[in-house]
C-alpha cells in the first residue's frame, strides 16, 4: 500500500519561495503509470489541482501556475518536490500529494482519479 507524506515550512513570507516535499512509501516513483499530484485547497474554496511528475520523470502544470510552479523528483530518495515561486498570501492552503495512474498523461486526466493522498500539510503565507 502506497502511503505519501507531505511536509516543508508551515509558515512563508510573502515573495519567497515555497518548497514542498512529499516522501512516497510502499511503492517506487518509477513505477509505471504513476503520476505523483500536488493539489491544494485554501480557506473556503475548492480543490486546486497544480501539477503532476510522471513515473518517467516529465512535469505537467496548471496553466494559471505554470509560471511560478515546478516539480521535481529524487528517485534516490523516492520523494517528489513542489516549487512554488513568489507566494502570496492567496497561496495559504493545505497541500497534498496524491497518486494517480494513466498509461500516459491523457489517459491520466480523463480518469481524474487520484487513488492515495498524503494528509495534506498547512502552508501560510503571511509577514
Amino acid at each position: 500500500q502506497v502511503q505519501l507524506q507531505e511536509s516543508g515550512p508551515g509558515l512563508v513570507k510573502p515573495s519567497q519561495t515555497l518548497s514542498l516535499t512529499c516522501d512516497v512509501s510502499g511503492g517506487s516513483i518509477t513505477t509505471n503509470w504513476n503520476y505523483w499530484t500536488w493539489i491544494r485547497q485554501a480557506p473556503g474554496k475548492g480543490l486546486e489541482w497544480m501539477g503532476a511528475i510522471s513515473y518517467s520523470g516529465s512535469a505537467y502544470y496548471s496553466p494559471t501556475l505554470k509560471i511560478r510552479t515546478s516539480i521535481s523528483r529524487d528517485t534516490s530518495k523516492n520523494q517528489v518536490t513542489l516549487q512554488l515561486d513568489s507566494v502570496t498570501p492567496e497561496d495559504t492552503a493545505v497541500y497534498y500529494c496524491a497518486r494517480g495512474r494513466g498509461r500516459n498523461y491523457s489517459e491520466y486526466l480523463r480518469t481524474g482519479f487520484l487513488g492515495s493522498w498524503g494528509p495534506g500539510t498547512q502552508v501560510t503565507v503571511s509577514s
